[in-house]
Formats: C-alpha cells, structure tokens, sequence
C-alpha cells in the first residue's frame, strides 16, 4: 500500500481528500436548544432531539439534516390597519411569540422555520383584523385589549398547529392613528371633546358656586334677622357704622375716603352722628 501510494501521490491525496470528505459530512453536531430531522433522500428517518444531543450520525450523501430551533421565537409582523366597529382606523404592529414542537410535521408542513413564518404572517394579519374589527376604537387604546390579544392567540394557535407550531403569546407593539387627515380629523374631535368636557366642568363648577353662594346669603339672611330681633337698636347701629366705614374710610389698598355729601343735618342717614 506504502509502495501505491509513493507511485501514485496525487491519486493517493485525492482518494485521502474524499475519505476525510465523507467522514466529516457522516458527523452531526445536535445544540441542547436544536432539534434535527434526518431525511433521506427527502424523506424524513428520524429526529434528533434532547436525548440525541451532541456528536451523532448519518449517511453521507444520501441523507441531509434540516436543525430546527427548540427556544421561543419571534414573529414580526407587517404593519396592519384595522377598521374598528366605529369605523376608525387604526395602525397596528403586532408580534407573536412561538415555537416548534413537532418538528416532523414542520418539515412536512413547510420544511424550514423560514418558510413557516412566511406561513404565519398571513395567518397573523387575518386573525389580528378579524378580532379587532369587532371592537370599538376606543378599546382598541385601552388595557380591555388584553382580552383580543388572547382571542387572537387562540385563533391564531388553530391553524398553527398544522405546521407543528405552538403560538406562545400575541403583543402589540404600537397602536397609531394613521397619519395625515384621518390623524387630523382624530385630533380635532378629540380637542373637541376636551373642550366640551372643560365648559361641562366649568359650567357644574358656576352651578354649585351659585348655589353655594346662595347657601351663604341665605344663612347671613337669617343671622341678621336673629340678631335684629334679639336688638333691633344695636342692629341699625352696627349696620350705620358699616356704611359709614365703607362711604367715608379709604379701603386697604388706600382707594375711596374723599366722599363728599352734601346732607340736611336731620337726614335719617346721619342720625349716629346726632346721639341718641
């Protein structure tokens, strides 16, 4: 053999080159996060999974491995429009959440991850309107929304199963009015309402401070009719003096005092001023 090979060096190399060739493509390297489908001649033999994790085998040539992601993955979707029960639109990116667990009928279904996804989108898109579309705008923006994300997860995981996929979760992203006059028509109802909103306010607050008010002219009202029954001559007193404070006095910011009046000594207004 020693004396072939010294014969035939590049023959030798070539042959030694193909060996090293095949022995390489027979070995599989299996991640504890891969799952693997050996196929043979395009028809799926056997799984690779957790138990065959590592260094494994196949024939060369005739059989090809296809590794499948056994973790949580990511579903990006397009951006959507959806048109809720109130006929307004809304912008909506949403993601899902999923991962294979059969993953002989993925590779029967659609081969690769890839091709999976490009399946789901689709799927994803149809559900998230579907369900949507059912709600009013408003609930579209609020936490009430957690309930469609969950409808849409359900739907969504239905058809999923087909290709051995299980939808993990459904979330949206962001939620926006679409731009141009719909965002200007949205944005001007809304300043709209705020400012119905504000005279309602304002109007309640002018209502409860006229009543308020009321409360309090009612209640000097009756003050002063107690008083002035207890000492009616104590109650004119008390009441002129009140008046000739505001009429002949400057007030704390210094403004008024330069009254003048021109009265006949007996008018009934001056009468404190005579004595009794």
């Amino acid at each position: 053999m020693m004396d072939a090979i010294r014969r035939h060096p590049l023959a030798s190399a070539i042959v030694g080159l193909l060996l090293l060739v095949t022995v390489f493509s027979s070995i599989i390297v299996v991640r504890e996060t891969e799952q693997a489908v050996i196929a043979r001649f395009g028809e799926p033999v056997r799984i690779l999974g957790n138990k065959e994790a590592g260094i494994n085998w196949r024939i060369p040539f005739a059989e090809t491995t296809v590794k499948i992601d056994k973790r949580v993955r990511d579903l990006d979707m397009d951006k959507q429009q959806v048109l809720s029960t109130d006929q307004r639109r809304l912008e909506v990116d949403a993601f899902a959440r999923y991962r294979v667990v059969d993953p002989l009928r993925m590779y029967l279904a659609a081969r690769t991850e890839d091709r999976v996804e490009q399946a789901l989108k689709p799927i994803l898109g149809s559900q998230l309107r579907n369900e949507l579309g059912k709600r009013p705008f408003a609930s579209l923006l609020s936490p009430e929304r957690e309930g469609a994300m969950e409808n849409i997860r359900v739907g969504l995981n239905r058809l999923a199963i087909q290709y051995g996929v299980e939808i993990v979760d459904v979330r949206i992203k962001k939620a926006d009015l679409p731009s141009g006059t719909p965002l200007d028509s949205a944005y001007e109802r809304m300043r709209t309402a705020r400012l119905q909103e504000a005279r309602s306010i304002e109007a309640e607050g002018t209502k409860r401070a006229q009543i308020i008010r009321a409360e309090a002219d009612a209640e000097a009202a009756r003050i002063y009719a107690a008083a002035f029954g207890k000492d009616p001559q104590f109650y004119d007193f008390y009441r002129a003096m009140r008046s000739y404070e505001t009429t002949f006095l400057p007030d704390a910011q210094g403004r008024g005092g330069q009254t003048n009046i021109i009265l006949s000594p007996n008018n009934e207004y001056l009468k404190e001023f005579t004595g009794r």
